[in-house]
């Protein structure tokens, strides 16, 4: 009872008793046993964003999360100097431990001290510290004060069990209140509505229409969404609406980064063509030319835009490898090594066959032994820096941005469609039989850390709409670079570092900070370069000098022919499968009544990045509840109609989906 009092009193009321000891509450003799406070004297009220950093943190450690636990910390204003999660992890689920009996109290402490030497070797190991240097590291650069009560009391209450003898589970006990203030307000049926859409001004009339269709469709449909359009290489809608995560209450913001799962083919084929363009490589060189490891196994035939064209007969590469151990995919080098010795199903360029997990390792391999650069350091050179989307698009999330991650579910209404799937050469029975533990197993890997923070080049980009849309505006002119970004659009685009660094020295102690700890709201005014997670960031000034000067006609592509190369028409017909859906790495999209020139990719579960080039229309839809895409087909209908342009066949209400519109559930379609 003691506990469920406290943890109300923390999670729910947001106001606590500080010192639950024994000498400061009694219960009631008397049905129902109520507890009684004697003392009130040590008190703590905390802020409704500290009370749900507490609780995300809590349920962390129940769920073994570590993107969560770390977000959390951010959150709450605790900073770290290393990047270590699972000692992180380690750490904090001590404090909620269950409590343990007298008689096991030795071998308790036993195993604490065990842990706690684990965690200083690998310290030690991790910042390469002698004895007496981790013994004086604090791994620590800010704690909050608010944490530090909160903290006090758990252990006041472990105590208490302690001396009670008595066995509590605490993770049992507190978390339906944690949970309680993490889903209030979608547990009591919140109705959407203007506080609901990320406070920005429109950028067009368009846009506050599309705001009004969003909150029509509400939150039964959006969890968490961005939406960012270009017309004429200018911002036309610039859109976040809804929550982070089912577990996170917080706002999604124009910064926000999405897992956008095979939107990520999109930027790989871009590093591809730009190698293509800096001489690097030729679409029609044999990949064993420039992968030596590669030519074996029937390979050496392969090519460099049958990669691209889904055409290289390696489309269930690594399948059964990664099946057996789904976290390899985790492992960049490994993967490497191992699709290099795979043998193809099919000649090149006889059947085009969608290379759903292969694509990246394929391409990533390319594009690395082709620029003698790691993968991430292209993509930055590429498409990062001069389209000044830094901390923006990742493929590979580097330690520090996990504040601004948003978390997958799924939309279960929309699994139950997939019974109406029927089976035939493209979709076995098999896997029919076993869709709906696929499609809800998926956001849980793809949701965990190490996932998150691997190299997969055709599923795991994390982006911004507004970093996907300014993209494609430069692909749908051959590379010219869109004029800076809206200036309403807050933070400024650009404005994170790219790969934050951790502290290594303490922050200098504020005069008057007394025991407040770091507040974890800080924000920037003067243009300093500390963000709120206490990583460098730029000031404002060099984000408006670099966005000007990006504006300023430069160009990511130099070839007067790169949008053919990019649909694989022109002098590049020859390279892609008769009538295939797919041109050099991206996919074609139709109309049924005109001729598109109409490129891009959508991922599993609806995010979705595409141009219009005869048009000048780009556009970037993000979602982290995951359906079979009638959302995004939906929005990208609404937008599409009401500028009057014509809308692609996968965006129709029953023209033909792309295989990453229906989840990736069903085998890709083979075309002959």
């Amino acid at each position: 009872m003691g506990c469920c009092r406290n943890a109300h009193q923390i999670y729910i009321d947001g106001f606590f008793n500080g010192d639950p000891h024994p000498g400061n509450f009694l219960v009631s003799k008397e049905p129902p046993h109520k507890p009684i406070l004697l003392d009130f004297g040590l008190t703590k009220r905390i802020s409704k964003s500290m009370r749900q950093a507490l609780a995300k943190m809590f349920l962390s450690c129940a769920e073994g999360d570590h993107v969560a636990l770390l977000s959390a910390f951010a959150e709450m204003g605790l900073k770290l100097r290393v990047d270590m999660p699972q000692q992180a992890m380690d750490i904090a689920t001590v404090f909620f431990r269950q409590s343990t009996t007298a008689n096991e109290a030795k071998e308790n402490i036993k195993a604490l001290n065990d842990q706690r030497e684990r965690n200083v070797k690998a310290l030690q190991e991790k910042m390469k510290l002698n004895k007496k240097e981790v013994q004086r590291f604090n791994p620590v650069d800010a704690f909050p004060g608010d944490a530090i009560i909160f903290m006090r009391v758990l252990n006041l209450l472990r105590g208490l069990s302690a001396s009670l003898n008595v066995r509590i589970v605490y993770l049992d006990i507190m978390r339906p209140f944690a949970e309680s203030t993490l889903l209030g307000s979608l547990m009591h049926g919140q109705i959407p509505n203007s506080q609901w859409i990320y406070d920005s001004p429109a950028n067009s009339d368009l846009e506050s229409k599309l705001r009004n269709y969003l909150l029509e469709l509400g939150s039964d449909k959006i969890l968490g969404i961005q939406i960012c359009a270009y017309k004429d290489g200018k911002v036309i809608i610039d859109t976040a609406a809804g929550m982070l995560g089912k577990y996170d209450p917080r706002p999604v913001q124009p910064d926000s980064l999405f897992p956008v799962f095979s939107v990520t083919k999109g930027i790989t084929a871009g590093m591809v063509h730009w190698l293509v363009n800096k001489e690097k490589l030729k679409y029609e060189e044999t990949v064993a030319n420039i992968w030596p490891n590669f030519g074996s196994n029937r390979k050496e035939l392969i090519k460099v835009h049958h990669l691209l064209n889904h055409t290289s007969g390696l489309h269930n590469a690594l399948g059964d490898v990664v099946k057996n151990d789904p976290l390899l995919i985790c492992d960049w080098e490994e993967t490497l090594n191992q699709i290099a010795k795979c043998t193809p199903e099919t000649e090149p360029g006889l059947a085009q066959i969608y290379h759903y997990l292969s694509f990246g390792w394929l391409c990533g391999g390319v594009i690395e032994h082709a620029s003698g650069k790691k993968f991430q350091e292209v993509l930055e050179e590429a498409i990062v820096r001069p389209l000044h989307i830094d901390g923006e698009l990742y493929i590979g999330i580097p330690p520090g941005v996990e504040s601004r991650l948003a978390a997958l579910t799924v939309d279960t209404e929309e699994l139950q469609k997939l019974s109406g799937i029927r089976a035939g050469p493209d979709i076995p029975q098999e896997l029919l039989s076993n869709v709906a533990q696929m499609a809800s197993g998926v956001p849980v890997l793809f949701n965990t850390l190490n996932v998150r923070r691997a190299i997969i080049p055709a599923a795991n980009g994390h982006c911004s709409a507004r970093a996907l849309a300014r993209y494609y505006a430069a692909l749908a002119t051959g590379g010219s670079i869109p004029p800076p970004h809206s200036a309403d659009s807050k933070p400024p685009l650009g404005s994170h570092v790219h790969t934050p660094k951790f502290p290594t020295a303490p922050l200098k102690k504020k005069k008057g900070a007394g025991k407040k700890g770091v507040s974890s709201t800080g924000n920037l005014q003067d243009g300093s370069n500390t963000d709120k997670n206490g990583y460098s960031q730029l000031r404002t000034s060099d984000v408006d000098d670099d966005a000007a000067a990006a504006g300023s006609g430069s160009r990511i592509f130099s070839s007067d022919k790169i949008l053919d190369a990019f649909m694989g028409v022109g002098e590049y017909e020859s390279m892609v499968h008769p009538n295939g859906k797919f041109g050099l790495g991206f996919r074609r999209y139709n109309h049924s009544s005109s001729t598109l020139r109409c490129f891009g990719h959508s991922g599993m579960g609806g995010s979705t990045g595409f141009c219009d080039v005869e048009n000048n229309f780009a556009i970037a839809v993000m979602v982290n509840k995951m359906s079979l895409g009638s959302v995004t087909r939906g929005i990208v209908r609404f937008i599409l109609e009401e500028l009057g342009l014509p809308v692609p066949d996968e965006f129709s209400v029953s023209g033909e989906k792309g295989p990453d519109m229906v989840l990736n559930l069903a085998q890709p379609q083979q075309q002959r």
